[in-house]
């Protein structure tokens, strides 16, 4: 799965010089060219961080269910370590706010 992960990221990647690449183009020629970089900045920040909050969820959920079959007290101390996970989701999309509105 993540071999599938890379190589969609390798793929994106490939994908966007081209997009770069028109946008020098029409920046040589003296015409205003519009801010795509941008965007595919901010897109990828958010996605990158998404993507890694999913994973970083996904096994401390798993921990955090396996030690409560065993433990049932554990419940409470293993909620905030999923929150902080989560938090790394919520920090890409401020990121891409930041590089969208500045």
């Amino acid at each position: 799965m993540k071999r599938i992960i890379v190589l969609l990221m390798l793929i994106l990647f490939v994908a966007a010089f081209p997009v770069l690449a028109q946008e020098a183009a029409e920046t040589a020629e003296g015409g205003a060219a519009a801010p795509v970089w941008k965007y595919f900045a901010a897109a990828l920040a958010v996605g990158f961080s998404c993507i890694a909050g999913g994973i970083a969820v996904g096994q401390i959920g798993a921990a955090a269910m396996g030690a409560m079959s065993e433990n049932p007290e554990l419940a409470g101390k293993a909620i905030p370590y999923v929150g902080l996970a989560e938090g790394i989701c919520l920090w890409g999309f401020l990121v891409g706010l930041l590089i969208l509105f500045f």
